[in-house]
């Protein structure tokens, strides 16, 4: 009998050009509608009755005594039984095996419908197999049965099909089957499947066979019933194919198909027969079942013969055992031995040692194997390929298993299962898909594994939603939405899409308990904000008396954490504890998290250093929560006894490390970082790169943050808005704005952040009217509404050209209210300008909104100083007082061989002070000499003039100015940090430091930075 196998058409070969969209599955309009037997509806039964329960527990327990007392006690009620009664009691005596009384009770029965009659014809096919008697007996009841007005059902005909059995002849079951084809119920599974099992067991296999192959849908229990057949007659040939088709169909065979086939057949002559014994031994090998009896019957005493490959079968059941002690590595040595005693390999062999190469994840040792594969011709055997596609798929090397699925000539069911799942895993959902259209194009059903996997892969799809509710419809047409792998996959996919209400309702719809689902549930309520409802879903679960994993506990905690719930996720971590998950690594990153976001720091380190061996995950979140936790230093402090653990960081790692550094302003502790992303590979990643580019521009080497950038081919809006800002904050306007429009001219659309930048940098500049027409351009030409961040540097760029009054206006004109930050601009202007009025009134409003604002009082007082209202001064200094406002003290610090070193104004408190002192005496004498003339207007206080001067000298920028001249090389930038705004006379003398020290200098201060060298600034005295 020729067998099809499914042959790779030519149409489905992977390639990179996909198409954008899946061809429609069926609609869920063509399910089939039920199948009514019977046009006449039987009398409507209860099963309220007292007696109906005791029957079924009868029939369940085979309980015979207890069924007849029940019988009797109904008898002795009055009670007269209706038909539902008796049906009942004829159920009951049939299942006890008690035939007479069943008979009894229907020769009396007064009405029978069809339960009836199916009743009394199963208490005949149940009543002992090849009772002649009882057979001819049932079928005379059958024919009584055909020549009433019931309609008979296809549970009639299983047990008429099972009398037929019992007779022993062919005759009965041919005609028995014609009836089955004469109302329309020759292809129903179920009857089918029955006509099957009757004629293999009469020996008529051919038309078993004929029967078999029209079937629409096969269960393994036909499929065995038909092997069975074929070994039990001695049809190896065709024994040996059916079990390669079965195979192929996807629906896999189990241990009984394996040990049908190898229990039953010893020898096989032909080349395929043989092909198809190695299939099913390597199938074997796959399921384990070389530590079952098959051990001695996978390799009959034919093939253990020295002389051919009994050796071969011995390693391959050492390399069995191996795997199922999940000693992967040992099995793989085993193999290395293997070939060194030159035993020679098979089929089998191959599919073990791929099984361990998955174990080990060693990408190497795989290829090696396949090689193996390739030099001995066994590439072709379906096990094999398949096992190399697996292989492949578990080490995420997507393109040699294109490779081999592209090479097969013959697939399954699992090579395309395979194949989805690996492409699905790796993020090519369009390639998942275009596997899937050639599927179901090869004319295979899919099963729970597919659906599941094409769900997954639809979820990172751009039209994911549509394509997932098309799979969904075709799962509920193929009867398989109600496993448990498929329904876990449809409510992960809608609760991803935010579609909360399905997936809720196809979590409500499941009667038993999967935990998957829930999980997938929780997670979609956070993704959709709403993780209160993930904390009532827990407390259901829990409530419930529901197990747990590690996955609802890593969930829940990540709730807690977006909620910033520090009591709930003290109470999840107490749960973690009792439930015995504390040292899982997965559940202890998510804890740490949580303490993470709720600010208790100290918690988390507890927990950090409860984990036996963090990972680079582990290692990261610690570091990431340092940062956001506002204690920089100690993040790159942990970083480096990461390093001394021997755990490697990843990209995000390095990235979080180099913010810390920008935090810092510490250049050097950067430029290690950024030495370590180089040696590691990660430094053109996309956040890596950006975070070194934001790093070098806000420490003051904007040279090396331009460098980096250019370096950089990537179109990223991130990229070119943190090397636009950073130019922006060095005062480079017009780089900046060149960079705009090369930005521009590449086709990259600015966002909000884009437009901060080039307002900054036309304020930092002067440029007030090209800040117009930027901001015009904003909703002009790229629909981007202005935000209050875009407005203030409006209200800046007009403030620092001296136009006080217009910038005003502009805040009264804004459609919200101005933050407090655009006001304390403004009165900044306002004292530059000497508007002592606009002052008043823009204080009055910063106040407002900031009573305790120190800044405010502090640029009132220096105003009034400014004018000489000393009594002003005075009155402003007062109401601080009143107010217990502190006013934020000025510091300065510089970062000299990895160590930050502050500086107060007059600050003598550092261990080289006496020289740090003497240096700057002298610097102020030498700049004396070059013309430097101190401007005593910065010193607000009504002292004497001389006392003013001497008052200036010690800022604390020029303390930490002298320091650095004292530490550093001669070629080395000095680098100084200020919190507060640089005065104007420091600015005048740090140009003049700059000239006779021939250094070059960058002061970054709360504003902007400034570049000093050979006596000028970059800023060109406009900040």
């Amino acid at each position: 009998m020729q067998l099809h196998t499914n042959l790779r058409p030519k149409s489905v070969l992977l390639s990179t050009k996909t198409p954008k969209t899946l061809v429609p599955l069926s609609n869920i309009s063509s399910l089939l509608n039920p199948i009514s037997h019977s046009p006449h509806p039987s009398k409507p039964s209860s099963s309220s009755s007292p007696w109906f329960s005791i029957l079924r527990t009868a029939i369940a327990n085979t309980d015979l005594p207890l069924g007849k007392r029940a019988h009797a006690l109904i008898l002795t009620s009055g009670q007269c039984p209706d038909h539902f009664l008796i049906n009942n009691l004829i159920t009951m005596y049939a299942k006890c095996r008690s035939l007479a009384y069943a008979r009894h009770l229907f020769d009396k029965s007064p009405e029978r419908d069809l339960v009836t009659w199916n009743a009394i014809l199963a208490a005949y096919a149940q009543s002992g197999r090849y009772l002649v008697e009882n057979a001819q007996e049932g079928l005379g009841i059958f024919r009584r049965l055909r020549e009433s007005v019931v309609f008979t059902s296809r549970h009639t005909l299983a047990s008429v099909l099972k009398l037929c059995l019992m007779s022993g002849r062919v005759w009965v079951s041919e005609a028995v089957h014609g009836y089955a084809v004469k109302i329309g119920l020759e292809w129903d599974v179920f009857v089918t499947s029955n006509l099957v099992n009757v004629y293999c067991k009469l020996r008529r296999v051919k038309e078993a066979r004929a029967l078999f192959d029209g079937m629409v849908e096969r269960d393994v229990v036909v499929w065995n019933t038909m092997l069975k057949a074929y070994v039990e007659m001695g049809l190896k040939e065709e024994a040996l194919a059916l079990f390669s088709e079965f195979h192929r169909s996807g629906l896999g065979p189990d241990s009984v198909s394996v040990r049908c086939v190898l229990g039953g057949i010893r020898k096989v002559d032909s080349d395929e027969g043989k092909r198809h014994m190695e299939e099913v031994q390597a199938y074997a090998a796959k399921l384990g079942e070389f530590v079952t009896n098959v051990d001695d019957e996978a390799y009959p005493p034919s093939y253990c013969d020295p002389s051919t490959d009994s050796d071969v079968f011995l390693w391959n059941k050492t390399l069995s055992k191996y795997i199922r002690a999940s000693e992967n590595w040992a099995a793989v040595e085993c193999f290395r031995n293997m070939i060194r005693s030159k035993v020679g390999y098979d089929s089998v062999t191959l599919v073990i040692i791929l099984s361990a190469i998955v174990g080990t994840n060693n990408l190497e040792v795989g290829k090696q194997i396949h090689v193996a594969a390739l030099k001995s011709g066994l590439d072709s055997v379906l096990l094999v390929a398949n096992g190399l596609i697996n292989m492949y798929s578990k080490a995420r090397c997507v393109q040699f298993a294109i490779e081999v699925f592209n090479h097969m000539k013959e697939v399954d069911l699992v090579s395309w299962n395979s194949m989805i799942s690996c492409c699905a895993q790796s993020g090519s959902g369009e390639e998942s898909v275009n596997l899937f259209i050639g599927l179901l194009r090869d004319g295979l059903r899919p099963d729970q594994f597919t659906i599941a996997s094409i769900l997954r892969a639809s979820s990172s799809l751009q039209e994911g939603l549509h394509l997932s509710k098309q799979v969904h419809v075709h799962a509920i047409k193929t009867g398989i939405a109600a496993d448990r792998f498929v329904s876990t996959a449809l409510v992960d996919v809608y609760s991803r899409s935010g579609k909360m209400e399905e997936a809720e309702a196809l979590l409500e719809n499941k009667v038993k308990f999967n935990l998957a689902s829930w999980n997938a549930l929780m997670f979609g309520y956070i993704k959709s904000n709403d993780s209160h409802r993930a904390l009532q879903l827990m407390r259901r679960i829990h409530n419930g008396g529901n197990s747990v994993d590690e996955i609802t506990l890593a969930t829940v905690a990540k709730a807690t954490s977006c909620l910033v719930a520090l009591v709930p996720g003290k109470q999840i971590h107490a749960h973690i504890i009792k439930t015995g998950y504390s040292k899982d690594l997965y559940v202890n990153s998510s804890i740490l998290d949580m303490y993470i976001k709720c600010g208790d720091m100290g918690s988390a380190h507890t927990v950090f250093n409860d984990i036996p061996s963090p990972d680079d995950v582990a290692w990261t979140t610690l570091i990431s929560g340092c940062l956001e936790n506002g204690d920089e230093g100690r993040s790159v402090s942990i970083y480096h006894q990461m390093r001394q653990s021997g755990v490697l960081p990843d990209e995000y790692t390095l990235a979080t490390l180099v913010k810390a550094a920008s935090c810092l302003t510490a250049l050097e502790q950067g430029k290690q970082i950024h030495a370590d992303a180089i040696k590691l590979e990660c430094s053109s990643d996309p956040y890596v790169a950006t975070s070194l580019v934001d790093m070098y521009a806000k420490c003051g080497n904007i040279e090396e943050a331009y460098h980096l950038f250019r370096r950089m081919d990537v179109g990223s809006i991130v990229l070119w808005n943190a090397m636009l800002v950073g130019l922006a904050q060095h005062g480079d306007a017009e780089e900046a704005l060149n960079l705009f429009r090369v930005m521009k001219f590449r086709n990259i659309v600015p966002d909000r952040v884009t437009f901060i930048g080039v307002l900054s940098a036309c304020s930092h500049s002067g440029l007030v009217s090209e800040a117009y027409e930027h901001f015009s351009s904003m909703q002009r030409d790229y629909d981007i509404e202005p935000e209050i961040e875009h407005y203030s540097c409006l209200v800046d760029a007009l403030g620092r050209a001296g136009r006080v009054q217009e910038a005003e206006k502009l805040i009264a004109s804004m459609p919200f209210e101005a933050s407090a930050s655009m006001y304390r601009a403004l009165l900044g202007a306002c004292r530059v300008q000497r508007d002592t009025e606009t002052g008043k009134r823009v204080a009055e409003q910063l106040l407002a909104i900031e009573p305790s604002d120190s800044s405010a009082y502090v640029l009132i007082s220096n105003m009034n100083a400014a004018a000489n209202q000393w009594d002003a001064v005075n009155n402003a200094r007062q109401m601080m007082k009143v107010n217990n406002v502190k006013k934020e003290p000025g510091f300065s610090w510089i970062d000299v061989k990895n160590k930050i070193h502050l500086f107060l104004v007059d600050d003598k408190s550092h261990p080289e002070a006496d020289s740090i002192y003497d240096k700057l005496e002298d610097l102020m004498k030498r700049i004396s000499e070059e013309g430097y003339v101190p401007d005593t207007e910065f010193v607000l206080a009504d002292v004497e003039e001389e006392e003013k001067e001497r008052a200036l000298y010690y800022h604390s920028e020029r303390l930490a100015i002298a320091y650095g001249l004292i530490s550093t090389p001669s070629s080395a930038i000095i680098r100084v940090i200020k919190n507060l705004r640089v005065c104007g006379d420091c600015h005048n003398a740090i140009k003049y430091i700059s000239k006779i020290s021939q250094r070059e200098i960058v002061v970054r201060d709360a504003n902007r930075f400034h570049r000093f060298k050979n006596g000028s600034c970059s800023c060109g005295d406009y900040w």
